[in-house]
């Protein structure tokens, strides 16, 4: 991957600001250090990481003149200090003033204790709020939504997330490499393999270095079971909220298979601390490649039947079909990657526009549809699923031989990754000094997906909303870091 770091003034970063609202680059993530703020974009073909110091601890906001970035400079305020001039929207994100201390990773100062949040206000006749979270039915993890509606209307949705924040920036600085990785494959569970594969190359990248052949293709088995797992998983959960139990129950078959596949394969149904540095832990063997292949026969032969029944059950269509629609201009201007994106018409995917082993040499399609509404998200994950199985295919049957791993010197530099996940691209920046990694920024597309949900939420039901979240799926630990 070609990508090129600069340090600017001031001006440099209003010109970096300018080419993100132009539409010339999109954003990948703006993160701080102690008296530092960086921020990510790409192009066409490579990215490039911008960096301003900030002695006097503010920079000019990106956030004020390109959305995407305000809820990325309220966590760089919260976590260093850093504000943001100008900025639309000055309130906490991470810190809810139940830490210790404000700015832990910046000027730490002693905390004043938490204060009333102000949630956006919406004007209008009779309009009512709905307050729910942050604790919710079932094992969820923990995020306040506020609804703001006319009967049963919503007018206004907004999140309030943060309540996971387990000061991940905080732990990996300083950490050994080995330990950072683990750290980074726990960013968010279910895309634990995709954070892992990002650190991973980040790492390598630094270094200098490429992990063996046959440890990329490894990596890839990995990716696409864990993709497989989770897109399973949604299409059932989405049609389980829209009472159709029955398809949320033969989905959840499948997904333990391909959970239970993942286990004889490579020791962990969900794969987690498998990618490391340098390669993989585990290597494949003849017993887990034929457990891989059984899956795949299985879903192929199961899976077409649960799809008819989609398609086929018209009350079901009638609750997805045109509830929650995401503008593809809408979509297009947060970035919004994976099957957000896909589903309003953007084609980004990470594997082909910045292509990485072994996608390089794999055959795969990108899915795309224009509807954005909840059908189309549900439809881009079926077709993601017939793409990963294609892949499984290829990766077994192309298996290069040699070492799962290669040793890694200790060094010094910066690397950075972009990685195709379950939900869309996951980014991750790095800095090594010999012997530990000194800073790191994980970056999520969630943070990109879940203002998209504010929006199309808006203009439908109140009930529908459990609907429209599932087909989001944001992670919420993805985001609270």
């Amino acid at each position: 991957m070609r990508w090129d770091q600069v340090t600017v003034d001031v001006r440099g970063w209003r010109q970096a600001t300018e080419s993100l609202i132009a539409g010339r680059r999109t954003l990948l993530g703006l993160w701080g250090e102690p008296n530092r703020v960086h921020m990510a974009s790409r192009g066409e073909d490579e990215i490039a990481v911008v960096s301003l110091a900030c002695p006097k601890g503010s920079f000019p906001s990106v956030g004020a003149r390109h959305s995407p970035a305000i809820r990325l400079e309220r966590a760089i305020a919260d976590l260093y200090g850093l504000k943001a001039e100008g900025t639309l929207d000055g309130r906490l994100w991470l810190d809810h003033g139940r830490w210790t201390v404000r700015h832990p990773l910046g000027a730490a100062a002693r905390s004043k204790g938490p204060a009333p949040y102000a949630f956006l206000a919406a004007e209008g006749e009779s309009l009512h709020q709905i307050p729910v979270g942050p604790v919710h039915a079932g094992i969820i993890e923990p995020g306040h939504f506020r609804f703001t509606a006319s009967g049963e209307t919503v007018v206004r949705l907004e999140e309030r997330l943060g309540y996971v924040h387990r000061g991940l920036e905080g732990l990996i600085a300083g950490a050994p490499l080995d330990r950072a990785a683990r750290l980074a494959g726990r960013a968010s569970g279910d895309s634990t393999v995709a954070y892992a594969v990002a650190f991973a190359r980040a790492a390598e990248a630094a270094l200098g270095v490429e992990a063996p052949s046959r440890a990329h293709w490894l990596r890839g088995l990995m990716a696409e079971l864990e993709r497989l797992a989770n897109h399973l998983g949604d299409i059932g959960a989405i049609c389980n909220d829209a009472a159709f139990a029955l398809m949320h129950a033969h989905c959840a078959v499948l997904r333990e298979q391909v959970l239970r596949a993942a286990d004889v394969a490579f020791g962990h149904r969900l794969m987690m601390d498998c990618v490391t540095p340098g390669g993989v832990a585990v290597d494949l063997t003849p017993a887990g490649a034929e457990a891989v292949r059984d899956l795949v026969r299985t879903v192929r032969e199961r899976f077409p039947l649960l799809i008819d029944l989609y398609d086929d059950t018209a009350s079901l269509q009638d609750r997805t079909v045109g509830t929650g629609i995401v503008k593809a201009e809408l979509a297009a201007w947060f970035g919004a990657s994976g099957y957000v994106g896909r589903a309003s018409s953007g084609g980004f995917d990470a594997r082909k526009a910045f292509p990485y082993p072994p996608y390089d040499a794999l055959e795969f399609e990108v899915p795309t549809r224009d509807e954005g509404d909840v059908n189309a998200r549900v439809w881009i994950r079926i077709e993601e699923t017939r793409q990963s199985l294609s892949l499984i295919d290829q990766i077994l049957d192309g298996l290069p031989k040699g070492p799962p791993t290669a040793p890694l010197a200790s060094g010094a530099g910066e690397g950075l990754a972009l990685v195709e996940g379950f939900r869309g691209d996951v980014f991750i920046w790095l800095r090594l000094e010999p012997g530990k990694v000194t800073s790191a920024y994980l970056r999520d597309p969630s943070w990109f997906q879940w203002p998209l949900l504010e929006a199309a939420i808006e203009g439908n039901i109140v009930a529908d909303f459990p609907l429209c979240n599932k087909s989001f799926n944001c992670s919420y630990a993805g985001v609270d870091l």
